[in-house]
């Protein structure tokens, strides 16, 4: 399976494969059906306390990575929720909100999945 990350701001395409908002938080500005998800997955995304902590500052990138994914560890039943949403799919694509395209939420649980299945 290939995991991609995509601004939800951005035009949905066939090649989306299965579209997840990985939000907490809805998008400002855009409808449900302009949006085309597939799965709302806001029980696995950064705490409201860790998202304000972060705010996108690329300094704080390693550690926010961090404390991410021991929010993750401690959801198993989140992380398997989401699991089983991306099964049988050959593309899924995490969508995010935020303006900043490498270093957000999207690209964290990527690579938080990607190493679940490496492992």
């Amino acid at each position: 399976m290939q995991i991609r990350t995509k601004r939800i701001y951005q035009q949905a395409s066939d090649e989306d494969g299965r579209r997840i908002l990985v939000d907490r938080l809805w998008p400002r500005g855009i409808s449900k059906q302009a949006a085309r998800i597939d799965y709302w997955a806001k029980e696995i995304a950064p705490s409201n306390q860790l998202r304000r902590w972060y705010q996108h500052d690329p300094d704080k990138w390693e550690a926010f990575r961090h404390r991410y994914f021991e929010e993750l560890d401690d959801n198993p039943h989140g992380v398997a929720e989401l699991r089983s949403r991306m099964e049988d799919a050959d593309t899924v694509t995490f969508l995010y909100s935020s303006k900043e395209e490498s270093l957000n939420n999207a690209a964290a649980l990527r690579e938080y999945f990607e190493n679940l299945s490496a492992g």
